[in-house]
């Protein structure tokens, strides 16, 4: 029983990875397609490489999100850690419907302590105030700011350059910012993904807690995320690259450059597993804002962060009713 739980929790959640893949695809390269600067198709298969290579770059997020519960060993665990997957994958699949860019990451972590809750596991929330909660308010208002200061820089170090030959230059540096930014989404999502299942190898017995993540594992999480990614996510792709506003290449060049400075930044310094999604976001409505406040189209911009607020209690909740069913359909070993 338990070695078949094993496998059908890593199976989910290379599943969530996945989705998480499709569902983020527009992080990095929707800016890049929406100012021409990259082919729709020649973009997703930059993303889905770049973040297969950004997988490999560090553990730390990994670490982190493999902290925030404490599951028992044993089917009670399994059960608990396939919940948390359950509520993640099935916001981020009403999300992705309905053209949201919310957050897998906290989704992801909503789930997992949603899931805890109703178990009556350990949540350390010292850890989630201090890796998820904080970063995940701070990291925004950040983006924003900065990709607003950088692109009032580059508007004054340029303001005497002609605009048709700096719109071509930034169209080239678009490329490398979108690479950056892909890698980056590697780096901080697919972790995420290996924290969990290295919960799942835990709970299973199979791994003690100060052991490494195995290879296998890092190399599966790449794999699944860079499929998705190529996968696209168009419906997330329109609102973040023209429905919020339109971009021309410096503005996208300053928002994924931004956006990927922050992400690495939270990896490598706090090993806080914070959304792509809400930086990136931000990022886009900060340069946007340079124009003049009313281009970024706020309403929009508020039905977005409804779903940043609704994320970590909707997939919460959406975990503790998986657990609840479970608990009846599986004898539990306490």
């Amino acid at each position: 029983m338990e070695l078949a739980l094993v496998i059908a929790v890593v199976v989910v959640a290379l599943t969530f990875d996945y989705t998480n893949g499709f569902h983020d695809a527009a992080n990095a390269i929707a800016t890049s397609i929406s100012t021409r600067a990259l082919t729709p198709r020649i973009a997703l298969i930059m993303a889905a490489l770049m973040n297969f290579v950004g997988a490999f770059l560090g553990q730390e997020v990994a670490n982190t999100v493999g902290s925030v519960i404490s599951p028992e060993i044993g089917t009670h665990g399994l059960v608990i850690i396939m919940s948390g997957l359950l509520g993640a994958i099935t916001w981020n699949l009403i999300t992705w419907y309905y053209g949201l860019p919310s957050s897998s990451s906290h989704a992801l972590i909503g789930g997992l302590v949603g899931a805890a809750i109703a178990s009556g596991t350990t949540v350390k929330w010292d850890t989630v105030l201090e890796k998820v909660v904080i970063p995940m308010i701070i990291s925004p208002l950040f983006a924003f700011a900065a990709g607003f200061g950088v692109m009032l820089a580059i508007m004054w170090i340029f303001r005497k350059r002609n605009p048709h030959k700096m719109n071509r230059n930034f169209r080239f540096l678009q490329t490398l910012s979108a690479a950056a930014m892909s890698l980056g989404h590697g780096l901080q999502d697919a972790q995420k993904t290996m924290g969990v299942i290295f919960l799942a190898l835990l709970a299973g017995d199979y791994v003690d807690a100060g052991d490494g993540l195995p290879l296998w594992v890092i190399v599966a999480a790449a794999g699944a995320i860079s499929l998705g990614t190529y996968s696209g996510g168009w419906r997330i792709m329109r609102t973040l690259g023209r429905r919020i506003i339109h971009l021309d290449p410096a503005r996208g060049f300053a928002a994924e450059s931004v956006a990927a400075s922050v992400l690495y930044t939270t990896a490598f310094v706090w090993s806080a597993p914070i959304s792509t999604t809400h930086t990136i976001t931000s990022a886009v409505m900060g340069v946007g804002a340079t124009k003049r406040f009313s281009a970024v189209r706020w309403g929009v911009a508020k039905s977005i962060v409804a779903a940043w607020i609704l994320t970590f209690p909707m997939a919460g909740l959406v975990a503790a009713a998986c657990y609840w069913v479970s608990h009846l359909l599986i004898e539990v070993i306490p």
